[in-house]
């Protein structure tokens, strides 16, 4: 119930709104007993006593309470339907707010899918729970207290015969909510986990057909369907014995109103005329009362659907975002790019260590090449110095200030990062070069472009700037979409570059060009490149030389070369040709 409360915590943000559908639902509501007054005055007066002119004021006036009930419920549609959308807007607009602002560490351990599916179907699944919760709970309820109230007015003892079935109304609501949670949240977890499923198998279709795993994938993905098939099929085996056993109770209240009614007409004091107008409108009545209660078994049903989801929702918003997001102080103008890691260490989980006390130096201008086998920690370093995971040990400075001091935004804002695997949004060329600066003109553009060798290609493109990339840049070469990256980062113009193997995905020719231009780019600027390759490092500041989380050598490619140690070895096993170091 806790989750649903908090659900309804985003109406408080509208309180007019709120208040406006309320008041349409009362007036609505209140209305709905005029008609069974109209019954029993027909009925039971003009009727039997042929009073004829005043059966039209009669039907005129059941006309227009109807009219009028109908407006009103028009108005609280579109209010309901305002407000929820609103609030629905609120929540999706908190949940990728949050996202945001979730540490490295939260990624790595969530699936693409699932996230996707808390996204779009789990709010979705609380959508419902505003729009019927709201527009048909809050009617419902009124009606029952409304009606339930008149039928005591007209007739207590007949109202009381006719409520014997509430308790065990009430009962089977309460016996089928103990349990409905845990099964609506199998049928979440199962779904997620298709969805997840799918999504990878969607990313890597290409390894899919180039391993001929089409049939393989298409059982996995089938068992993964069949276990949300089974999931929902419980959760509607359940809902079958418990609605009609509702439905039952609720047509017994009719039965014990039409046996204990008659009785009362035929053997009551006064005009049986009167009596059967009485009985009649109250038959009617009833129908008026039992017919909400039925409807609040079946928005139950959305409720604790929409609970289960709002628990995979909130657990996203309650999650522990980036420490410091939003505090420390800005880097001081300009930025100097004075780096320094003191015995840094970190671990991605406590049984494993990254990275063991770790001292690197750039000094402002510096070219600083990390270099050394796959999971030696290169990329790790990047990391902490951009703060997507934070150090355990030890300490990081940036112009003398601990970057922990720093405003992530702002220590962010001065770097420019090219990782080996380029990354481009579904969108144009140009859209893609705006992330790095918003307000760049056309101009700007094509001298980042050409500066990154990738002018050419981008003339040649359909529409130039405003050709779409597709999904990850599907549209362009690996190298297209490696210099498209590079010149987002010369755009950007930042005072630190931190580079990945930035020209690992491109011809000779072409990093060649590539090579001129980040060098030109690193002029003035400290720089720290990961490489994989000697041409990217040879002219490098300093090398540092990593092996098991830990820099086993530092120095110039000469001074390492002269070493003949782990850096020299490296050398001798890359495929570029021993002319190249000799």
């Amino acid at each position: 119930m806790k989750t649903v409360l908090r659900i309804f915590v985003y109406l408080r943000r509208y309180p007019g709104l709120g208040a406006a559908q309320l008041t349409c639902a009362i007036l609505m509501t209140a209305l709905v007993i005029v008609f069974p007054e109209i019954v029993k005055r027909v009925t039971g007066d003009i009727i039997p006593n042929g009073k004829h002119d005043q059966l039209l004021p009669a039907t005129l006036i059941a006309a227009l309470a109807f009219f009028c009930t109908n407006l009103f419920n028009a108005l609280r549609i579109v209010l309901n339907n305002t407000f929820e959308q609103r609030v629905i807007f609120d929540i999706r607009s908190d949940l990728y707010r949050k996202i945001q602002r979730l540490p490295m560490r939260w990624f790595d351990n969530k699936r693409t899918g699932d996230v996707m599916t808390r996204v779009t179907e789990d709010v979705t699944a609380m959508e419902r729970v505003l729009i019927d919760g709201i527009e048909q709970g809050v009617v419902a309820l009124l009606q029952v207290l409304i009606v339930g109230t008149y039928l005591f007015f007209q007739n207590p003892w007949l109202a009381a015969i006719s409520m014997i079935p509430m308790p065990f109304l009430i009962a089977g609501a309460t016996l089928y909510t103990r349990k409905a949670p845990e099964r609506h949240r199998k049928v979440r977890r199962a779904t997620s986990s298709m969805n997840s499923l799918l999504h990878d198998n969607l990313d890597g279709i290409q390894q899919i057909k180039a391993f001929t795993r089409e049939k393989p994938e298409h059982g996995r993905f089938n068992e993964a369907s069949n276990k949300v098939r089974l999931a929902t099929l419980h959760l509607m085996k359940v809902w079958a014995i418990y609605n009609p056993s509702m439905e039952f109770f609720r047509n017994l209240g009719y039965v014990l109103a039409i046996g204990f009614g008659g009785w009362w007409v035929m053997t009551g004091d006064g005009a049986v005329e009167q009596r059967i107008g009485i009985l009649t409108a109250f038959l009617v009545t009833l129908a008026l009362f039992y017919e909400p209660i039925s409807r609040l078994h079946g928005l139950n049903q959305i409720v604790q659907a929409g609970r289960a989801a709002g628990e995979r929702v909130f657990e996203i918003i309650d999650a522990e975002e980036e420490s410091d997001i939003d505090e420390g102080e800005n880097l001081p103008d300009p930025v100097r790019g004075h780096v320094v890691f003191q015995d840094a260490g970190f671990s991605y989980t406590d049984q494993i260590v990254t990275l063991h006390g770790v001292n690197i130096e750039a000094q402002p201008g510096e070219t600083i090449a990390l270099v050394g086998q796959t999971g030696a920690g290169k990329s790790t370093v990047i990391n902490l110095l951009t703060r997507f995971y934070e150090y355990d040990e030890g300490k990081i400075t940036l112009d003398g200030i601990d970057i922990r001091d720093l405003k992530k935004s702002s220590l962010r804002g001065a770097m420019g990062y090219v990782t080996q695997e380029s990354f481009l949004f579904n969108g144009s060329v140009r859209e893609n070069l705006t992330l790095a600066k918003a307000d760049a003109t056309d101009a700007e553009m094509w001298t980042a472009l050409e500066a990154a060798n990738a002018d050419v290609f981008v003339r040649e493109l359909p529409e130039q700037l405003e050709t779409n990339v597709g999904e990850r840049g599907v549209k362009l070469s690996v190298g297209e979409k490696q210099r498209i990256a590079i010149s987002r980062v010369i755009l950007k113009n930042p005072p630190l570059l931190l580079l990945d193997e930035a020209t690992a995905s491109v011809d000779t020719e072409t990093e060649k060009l590539i090579q001129t231009a980040l060098e030109n780019l690193m002029a003035n600027r400290t720089s720290f490149v990961i490489a994989h390759r000697l041409s990217t490092v040879r002219n490098a500041s300093r090398i540092y030389v990593l092996d098991g989380g830990r820099v086993i050598e530092e120095g110039s490619h000469d001074e390492l070369l002269a070493k003949d140690g782990q850096y020299a070895l490296l050398c001798r096993k890359s495929l570029i040709a021993e002319s190249e170091f000799a």
